[in-house]
């Protein structure tokens, strides 16, 4: 019996993995085999161009993530080493925020705080100095707003591992009566070096990929990454063939830098509890306490002021006029149809390959648990080129564009909620597994009666996460989205490029509010579930 619900589960991890390479090695292969005859790999790896967009590539994404993790070190321990102030839960719950926001949203943020007519220009001229001379576009505005997404990521990851220490060091080190520096040394910089190999690879792989940041704020052709070269290449000058080149280099750095975190990563914690506090005695010292004031001050305001600059702006924006237009709300109802949608598909596909690799040994579940967590490195414009290519050719293009949509998306959610449930799967399996094994219950009944009362939890944030993610993704809609076929993220893209910069403001405070809204309600959701259901013991079910 346990044979035979292993082989099933084997088989549908089988299938979600076979459709998940299928489609990506069709969209290269679309792209591939398109105008062969311009095709010259010497020609484009001479390109000097070509070479300049790689320099810009490493350097941006180094840079970012240097900015990110150095800060989200200090930020983390000062959190870690202040457990009782005030303030520590609003900045825990303030640093959640921009994990939730599409990066369109972001680049409003940050122009609306640091842009030409943001906040800190109009504050320096309104106290009587010269307006600054400095441009939010270009390089300065990409690190910006990549520190305002990945340094709350990589400072809760952190401070993660730090409550984890074990609290027998603690009272070890309060027994010792350890200065400062050697409680760094002995107990804090050990837990944080096993994850910031792994932490780094993340949040370089995120800039590194980054699209949306990078085409609205990269400012011309000397602050192209490969993702924006990779989208130029095909809305504009439709050149396959370099695209193919771009994204074969790009998917090459990542695995080289995928490979050396793999190397270098001792643990990655997979679930992240806020709600933990460290048994770490008080530290005192007014000189370490001002020190975690001004770090958490300044990280703080870090996030709150472009948060304050999108709700100030958006509110001031005429919401009334664009609510009553018809052509924002097909755009709203289109990004909530296709969320939905690409949700539903990723959850299910995660479910199965997670079920797969619990069920597995050897090489079979490391290939799964790698694409799975990899697939993020795809770049989604590629994907949805190939496939609109060969669409095109067979005159559907129009007709399966919205499936595109939600695969790509869907595809792209992946690594995010697998880190949701896996850990959450893992611990239901452990409680139940034997006995159910025992029992005989598989298939439908197992997943009715013991896996999803002991699942709704995770379920729900995992859906309520692909959904937010897919409903602020623009990825794919840039490419080939149209006056017929809108969403909300696309929208605010277009206003944007026709300077209309009210509508923009006013657009991104619906996005802002729509992505953290279906997070909010599906961890309210998610929170006031009933409890999870006791395993069946002695084959009566203690809940009937």
């Amino acid at each position: 019996m346990l044979q035979r619900v292993e082989t099933h589960y084997k088989v549908t991890g089988f299938a979600a993995l076979f459709f998940m390479a299928g489609f990506t090695l069709i969209a290269f292969l679309a792209l591939s085999l398109t105008d062969q005859s311009h095709f010259d790999l010497s020609k484009i790896m001479a390109d000097a161009y070509l070479g300049n967009i790689i320099v810009f590539t490493l350097k941006q994404a180094a840079l970012s993530t240097l900015l990110s993790i150095s800060l989200a070190v200090l930020v983390a321990l000062a959190l870690a080493r202040r457990t009782h102030f005030i303030g520590r839960s609003f900045i825990l719950k303030l640093f959640a925020l921009p994990l939730a926001l599409p990066p369109l949203v972001g680049v409003l943020a940050v122009l609306g705080l640091w842009g030409n007519a943001g906040w800190i220009k109009h504050l320096i001229t309104s106290l009587g100095f010269d307006k600054p001379s400095y441009s939010v576009f270009g390089l300065s505005g990409i690190l910006i707003t990549h520190v305002f997404f990945n340094l709350p990521l990589a400072a809760r990851l952190i401070l993660e591992q730090i409550e984890n220490t074990p609290s027998e060091n603690w009272r070890l080190a309060a027994q010792l009566g350890l200065p400062h520096i050697s409680v760094f040394k002995l107990i804090e910089w050990p837990a944080i070096k096993t994850v910031l190999p792994g932490i780094t690879a993340l949040v370089f792989m995120l800039c590194l990929t980054s699209f949306t940041i990078v085409l609205t704020l990269g400012g011309g052709p000397a602050s192209t990454t490969l993702e924006v070269a990779i989208y130029q290449s095909l809305r504009f000058d439709f050149d396959p063939a370099r695209a193919v080149t771009l994204a074969l280099i790009q998917l090459g750095l990542i695995a080289i830098f995928l490979g050396l975190s793999f190397k270098f990563t001792k643990a990655l914690p997979q679930t992240i509890s806020l709600k933990k506090t460290s048994n770490r005695p008080l530290t005192h010292g007014k000189i370490y306490h001002a020190f975690d004031a001004i770090i958490l001050t300044i990280a703080s305001l870090f996030i709150i002021l472009p948060l304050a600059s999108i709700i100030t702006d958006g509110l001031t924006s005429n919401l009334p006029r664009l609510l009553s237009t018809p052509k924002v709300w097909s755009s709203i109802l289109t990004s909530l149809m296709l969320a939905v949608l690409s949700a539903c598909l990723a959850v299910f596909m995660c479910w199965s390959m997670i079920k797969s690799i619990k069920t597995s040994t050897g090489r079979y579940a490391q290939v799964v648990n790698f694409i799975a967590n990899s697939i993020l490195v795809m770049p989604a414009i590629v994907l949805g080129a190939g496939w609109f290519v060969l669409l095109q050719r067979l005159g559907l293009v129009f007709s399966f564009t919205p499936f595109l949509v939600i695969i790509i998306n869907a595809f792209m959610a992946l690594p995010f909620i697998f880190r949701i449930l896996s850990p959450a799967i893992a611990q239901a399996n452990n409680q139940t597994q034997k006995l159910v094994t025992s029992l005989g219950i598989t298939g439908w009944t197992r997943f009715q009666r013991i896996d999803l009362p002991a699942l709704k939890r995770p379920l729900t944030l995992s859906f309520a996460f692909a959904m937010a993610l897919s409903i602020g993704d623009l990825g794919v809609i840039a490419l080939f989205g149209s006056q017929d076929f809108s969403t909300l993220p696309f929208l605010l893209f277009q206003s944007l490029g026709s300077y209309r910069t009210n509508d923009a403001q006013g657009l991104a405070f619906i996005l802002a509010m729509l992505s953290l809204g279906i997070l909010y309600l599906g961890e309210l959701y998610a929170h006031h579930l009933p409890p999870t259901k006791k395993p069946i013991a002695n084959g009566v079910d203690n809940n009937a």
